[in-house]
């Protein structure tokens, strides 16, 4: 067995609330932190067990919010509590990107950092490794900021699109690396068709490799006052003093995100189109879509369904109760400790307003 190379690097981003998926997800125990797909590991545990085969375990780093401390070194109990970086406010990704690099570069000048979200789902875990070497491989020969792209199957307007030079030249190309010409926001359907039949335009996951060191002089040359910001504690990072530095300048970050800050800036940004499928498990529908489904097209996660005239439904309950429907098609129906969420499928992107709105009315532990 190859032992892991010791200049890579991961850090996974934890830190969301997942609205879209309540009432299971909350801001005290938010999707990450939940088995979503009931397979008896959490999405962040998921998440953590994929890398080891690709990232030594001491150098795999959790990005989360400061209330969920407790829940990652229980859910992960073989990292250390300095593998915790604490964001004490919430800011978007690029502030704790750019914290990250900077502890692990002074750390390690060498460093080759894997940037992935916590609530990812990817069934094939070869394909995932193969892409994952290939992108560390690329970015370690070369000072280029790589993140990987997901193949659409079909016109989907809730994700970002990244638009990549179509030719299969010399170099770059010839592993499968695409320099990117751009990223677009979510499309209309017209244009997300006209995408899908262009065919060089990926879905943008959210995935990145860079060297540590690449992706803190992008922030200096193209975000030079967030990255005067963090580099004025360059001497705390992973020392005593860190903690009340964080504590006392984060909150002072701009709440932007890597795409807006950097790679849509950057002129060195290239993609690797993923051969694996993936899902980022933003919605019940995205959920309903990847779980197995009984003969009426019924997808159920801890519960035990009698389904009558009963067809195409998701049902999530937090115990496994016995769940009887009857003349009910194309629902969300989730029991909750405290909540009971029935909802069609078609409006499920409402759900976080639903949210707020029944924390408004009966309380904020409701959200």
């Amino acid at each position: 067995m190859n032992s892991l190379n010791e200049n890579y690097y991961a850090v996974i981003m934890a830190g969301g609330v997942g609205s879209r998926f309540w009432p299971v997800s909350t801001a005290e125990h938010p999707k990450q932190f939940q088995d979503m797909m009931g397979v008896g590991e959490t999405l962040l545990q998921l998440t953590y067990n994929r890398l080891t085969s690709m990232v030594m375990r001491e150098n795999i780093l959790i990005l989360t919010n400061e209330n969920y401390k407790g829940i990652v070194l229980e859910q992960l109990p073989k990292l250390k509590e300095e593998q915790v970086i604490l964001e004490p406010v919430m800011r978007n990704t690029a502030p704790c990107i750019l914290l990250a690099a900077l502890k692990i570069r002074k750390q390690n000048p060498n460093a080759v950092m894997l940037v992935a979200p916590s609530d990812h789902w990817i069934k094939d875990r070869e394909a995932f490794k193969k892409d994952i070497e290939s992108a560390f491989e690329s970015a370690s020969q070369e000072d280029i900021l790589v993140t990987l792209g997901i193949q659409p199957d079909f016109p989907n307007t809730g994700y970002g699109y990244i638009r990549f030079e179509n030719n299969t030249g010399k170099g770059k190309d010839a592993i499968g690396l695409h320099k990117v010409e751009k990223f677009t926001e979510k499309p209309t359907l017209r244009n997300a068709r006209k995408y899908l039949e262009e065919g060089n335009y990926l879905w943008n996951a959210g995935i990145f490799i860079w060297k540590a060191s690449g992706i803190v002089n992008s922030f200096e040359q193209l975000s030079p006052e967030m990255y005067s910001l963090f580099e004025s504690g360059k001497e705390k990072f992973n020392e005593k003093g860190e903690k009340k530095f964080i504590t006392e300048v984060f909150p002072k970050a701009q709440n932007i995100s890597i795409d807006y800050a950097i790679l849509e800036k950057a002129d060195n940004v290239y993609v690797i189109p993923a051969s694996f499928d993936w899902d980022d498990l933003g919605t019940w529908g995205a959920l309903y879509s990847k779980l197995a489904k009984d003969p009426q097209k019924n997808a159920v996660v801890n519960a035990h369904l009698m389904p009558l005239e009963t067809k195409g439904n998701i049902i999530y309950t937090h115990n496994n109760k016995v769940v009887i429907i009857d003349g009910l098609e194309d629902y969300i129906v989730v029991d909750d400790k405290n909540v009971l969420l029935i909802v069609p499928k078609e409006k499920e992107q409402e759900i976080k307003e639903m949210r707020a709105a029944a924390m408004e009315k009966y309380g904020e532990n409701l959200g």
